[in-house]
């Protein structure tokens, strides 16, 4: 093989190696929004105050990369009844292309939550709905992810 053949292949081989790094740097740069779900509510604990209770959620990261949360601040209504809010401020890793158990304990009081509380304590299930915003550290920086979710829940005690 001459030098300008040899020359050529290895032209060919940078640019196909450019090629295959760049197409990886495209698919880091597309951001995919998470998925979640709310999969139970555990009462931890019930006193005179109010209700302690950790929020299981279920989180799908459907990117190929990992994306770390930097806070999750949750909505919560049950039985069509505002709840109150939980928040996390701690970092969990959401692996890519898979799903994480997050579990966030919140403590509601009992002013204002009316049927939602009754449910919570009478029945092994409650209809929700869950407003999120995650704050999410990627490698292209950081941003807000607004999830909403909607449905049946477990109660756990």
């Amino acid at each position: 093989m001459s030098d300008v053949a040899r020359l050529a292949a290895a032209g060919r081989a940078c640019l196909l190696a450019a090629l295959l790094s760049s197409c990886s740097l495209v698919q880091q740069l597309s951001f995919e929004k998470p998925t979640l779900r709310l999969t139970a509510v555990e009462i931890t604990d019930i006193d005179l105050s109010g209700v302690a209770v950790v929020l299981w959620l279920e989180v799908f990261n459907p990117n190929d990369y990992d994306i770390s949360t930097l806070r999750i601040d949750a909505e919560l209504e049950l039985e069509g009844t505002q709840f109150g809010n939980a928040l996390l401020e701690e970092s969990v890793v959401l692996a890519g292309a898979s799903r994480t158990t997050v579990k966030i304990p919140a403590e509601f009081e009992w002013q204002g939550i009316g049927a939602g509380a009754r449910a919570l304590l009478q029945r092994g299930s409650l209809s929700y709905d869950l407003e999120t915003r995650l704050r999410v550290k990627t490698s292209l920086g950081t941003r807000t992810v607004n999830l909403g979710n909607r449905g049946e829940v477990d109660v756990w005690n």
